[in-house]
């Protein structure tokens, strides 16, 4: 299991530092199935769940919904018929912060259940 399950998020503000690129390359390795993709905010960390129905894709954006709130730290959450896209990015700084790679296992965890 990835050291990033063990973290914490971090209060960000607008002055936070983001991840550098060989962060990102250390980082990137504990969530292989994620994408780093160029939004209108910054970079971001995608991953799309595929599930049964709408029923088990709504429970898991719940469930994404309650670790988002319980950190602090809140993703976009598309849900469809059969999947949830999932991005983590850090708003107040338009890019990505060690947080994002800490709730990106998470959300994988909360996958795996």
């Amino acid at each position: 299991m990835s050291e990033l399950i063990q973290q914490k998020c971090t209060a960000c503000h607008a002055d936070a530092t983001p991840v550098t690129d060989a962060e990102i390359t250390e980082l990137k390795t504990q969530i292989p199935e994620w994408k780093i993709v160029n939004c209108s905010d910054g970079p971001a960390l995608v991953r799309e769940f595929s599930f049964d129905d709408f029923v088990a894709a709504l429970a898991f954006t719940n469930k994404v919904g309650e670790i988002a709130e319980e950190a602090g730290h809140h993703p976009a959450i598309t849900t469809e018929y059969g999947k949830t896209t999932v991005a983590w990015w850090t708003h107040a700084i338009h890019n990505l912060h060690r947080n994002d790679f800490i709730m990106a296992v998470k959300t994988d965890v909360v996958y795996k259940k």
